[in-house]
């Protein structure tokens, strides 16, 4: 049984959170502040969070940071913001995805559900086999889930991780938003396709040398991007 740690300060909202994911069958532990959610999820008993950013004691923004230190667990952050630039923030501190308030139960469950699914496709079997990616200066290890870049190693969250793989593994080849983000994030048509544009810049950021001017991931204007070699 997948089990799933709530932080959110709001009972009510918790509580109906809780109630969806255990009638889908969720382990649902709800903390209730900012200190409380990442003590628990330091534990390293949890699948997944679920993160609200208004909390008290410390901010979501802030236990997202934590946490991504000592695990790479999936974090959906929930919140009322629904301002780019929060979405931008909460994306670059390592959240996996973005949910604003209010949602409908059946749109929290779907992003659980693919988030997780996502994580575990991702979550290395044991195997000692390498599996490797190369495409100019980029070598990604499947497996081990590390990148070198110019033989550099570089950090890339989860999320940026298999969007990164997926399209240096399909190099040349013209992907929409909604392509990528069905592809990346296993929902169709469900999510913001603004998640695609910003991910693309974290990778920019992570492996061009002038992201400006980008000479791998590349804008097709009006149809998506590739990844050019």
């Amino acid at each position: 049984m997948k089990k799933v740690l709530i932080i959110e300060d709001d009972m009510a909202i918790a509580e109906i959170e809780r109630d969806f994911l255990e009638i889908e069958g969720y382990q649902v532990t709800i903390a209730i502040d900012g200190h409380e959610g990442l003590r628990l999820a330091s534990s390293g008993d949890f699948d997944m969070i679920l993160l609200d950013l208004m909390l008290p004691g410390m901010s979501g923004y802030e236990v997202c940071r934590a946490v991504r230190v000592i695990t790479d667990i999936p974090i959906l952050m929930v919140s009322a913001k629904d301002d780019v630039s929060d979405k931008v923030r909460g994306l670059g501190l390592g959240a996996d995805d973005y949910i604003a308030k209010p949602f409908s139960p059946t749109e929290l469950i779907a992003r659980v559900k693919a988030n997780l699914s996502q994580y575990e496709r991702l979550t290395i079997s044991g195997s000692s086999k390498t599996r490797e990616v190369v495409a100019g200066p980029i070598r990604i290890n499947e497996l081990t889930h590390r990148v070198f870049v110019y033989q550099e190693e570089v950090e890339f969250k989860n999320k940026e991780f298999e969007l990164l793989l997926f399209i240096v593994s399909n190099p040349d080849i013209v992907f929409s938003k909604e392509q990528l983000y069905e592809k990346i994030w296993g929902m169709d048509a469900i999510g913001d396709l603004k998640t695609v544009a910003v991910h693309i810049n974290r990778l920019r950021e992570k492996i061009e040398k002038n992201p400006q001017n980008p000479q791998y991931i590349q804008t097709i204007w009006g149809a998506g991007y590739r990844f050019k070699v």
